[in-house]
């Protein structure tokens, strides 16, 4: 069975961090680029990040260039997103997804969906 479980959301202040963890299974996942898509309720989503197969490309939303991170760890079929520092703006459901290609859309070329880990970013 093909699963992508999120991890790591929480409440956290204006100016705080958090790591979010992407734990693949059910599929190769040496061979899919992971994206993170994120999803404010009455807003369409939104790409946030994304890292290709070999961790050799990223890719940032401007929103979130120079504050966010993506990472992934082949061996433990794990991808991460380091975000810091955290804005209100950035509150939403957290998706990752595996793609076949890193296009930069929320849904393009998404081959598998978690099921998301929401943030909040609140004072």
């Amino acid at each position: 069975e093909v699963e992508l479980v999120e991890s790591g959301g929480g409440l956290v202040q204006p100016g705080g961090s958090l790591r979010l963890s992407c734990r693949a299974s059910g599929f190769d996942f040496n061979k899919y680029c992971i994206r993170w898509i994120r999803q404010v309720p009455g807003q369409e989503r939104e790409w946030v990040a994304c890292i290709a197969q070999n961790s050799g490309s990223t890719y940032y939303h401007d929103s979130v260039k120079d504050r966010f991170f993506i990472s992934r760890d082949n061996a433990e079929n794990t991808a991460y997103l380091l975000m810091n520092p955290l804005k209100p703006e950035d509150t939403g459901m957290y998706y990752c997804a595996a793609c076949t290609y890193c296009y930069l859309s929320a849904s393009y070329g998404v081959s598998f969906w978690g099921r998301g880990t929401q943030v909040t970013v609140s004072s």
